[in-house]
């Protein structure tokens, strides 16, 4: 039994790549409040994605005929890399960000209808929130020590995934 003790303390801990992540996360951002990182980081994050749904999507004949082309846009393969990487990372959490993205969704088309009715164009509401949530996130980082564009772009692509683990974790659910 004394020997099983030993080897399991020279035995390091394996960490999932998520979990590496999440530590180097942890390690750069820790004075910043993570309510207002995912504050900017949800703003961010749906400014770029409604930017990206924007794109004009090229109007395939097979897809006009069957009334199809109205749901598939640049925003579809941007939402599908994004939830196939996390769903590599941790599935669990990537259905959690699968349910944001979808509220995010229905957001981005109520403002395509707001532009129908005269209203403001969605790609200026959404670099106006893009430009909120980026300056916000630059303003948080001000805060930490020795933050670079490496740091900064992993929070832009983990931080999400990483904000909902903090959750997860405080509700003492597994991802």
């Amino acid at each position: 039994m004394n020997r099983k003790t030993k080897q399991s303390k020279n035995t390091e801990e394996v960490l999932r790549p998520v979990d590496r992540h999440f530590a180097e996360l942890d390690k750069y951002f820790v004075n910043g409040n993570k309510w207002l990182y995912a504050l900017f980081l949800s703003l961010a994050f749906f400014g770029v994605m409604g930017l990206i749904w924007m794109i004009p999507f090229p109007q395939f004949q097979f897809l006009v005929n069957n009334n199809m082309h109205t749901f598939l846009n640049w925003g579809s393969f941007f939402i599908a890399i994004v939830i196939y990487t996390y769903l590599k990372l941790a599935p669990t959490l990537s259905y959690a960000i699968l349910f944001v993205i979808s509220i995010m969704s229905f957001f981005i088309v109520q403002l395509e209808y707001v532009e129908k009715d005269g209203g403001p164009t969605v790609i200026l509401v959404c670099s106006l929130i893009a430009f909120i949530g980026f300056v916000g996130l630059i303003a948080l980082c001000k805060k930490e020590q020795n933050i670079n564009g490496r740091e900064f772009a992993k929070l832009m692509i983990y931080g999400p995934i990483w904000l909902w683990s903090k959750l997860f974790k405080h509700f003492k659910l597994k991802y």
